[in-house]
């Protein structure tokens, strides 16, 4: 692909779906799952479909990040480009959805952490492998 190293891009989704794993499951489960009002059983079903989904959201949103941050990058020029994207775009695309839909604030702090620290961790990766 035109300037984006596939192999970094691979390896920082992967960076994101193991980061969400820990995020949602050892880190913040019961406090998440109480704020969706999900039960076990709704977690269960189509466990494979979510997670599959999931992988290939990270590998979109990496590519992009990959193609954002360019080529002859430094690390902490991608970790600033992916901080500054989980920060400024997602986290408070989320805080303005959550706004409106009345979702706690626990919840937004939550997944908007999770995607600045995903996005970040992404873009060290990124940026350490121009």
């Amino acid at each position: 692909m035109n300037g984006i190293n596939v192999v970094a891009a691979l390896l920082a989704a992967m960076s994101s779906f193991l980061l969400g794993g820990a995020w949602y499951s050892l880190f913040f489960a019961k406090q998440w799952q109480k704020l969706t009002g999900l039960k076990d059983e709704e977690l269960r079903a189509g466990t494979g479909k979510v997670f599959a989904g999931a992988f290939v959201l990270s590998l979109v949103m990496a590519f992009n990040l990959a193609a954002f941050i360019g080529k002859n990058q430094s690390v902490s020029f991608g970790a600033f480009a992916g901080f500054a994207a989980g920060f400024g775009w997602v986290a408070m695309s989320l805080g303005i959805n959550y706004l409106f839909e009345r979702k706690p604030i626990g919840l937004f702090l939550i997944n908007g952490g999770y995607n600045v620290v995903a996005l970040a961790t992404m873009g060290i990766i990124v940026g350490a492998m121009h």
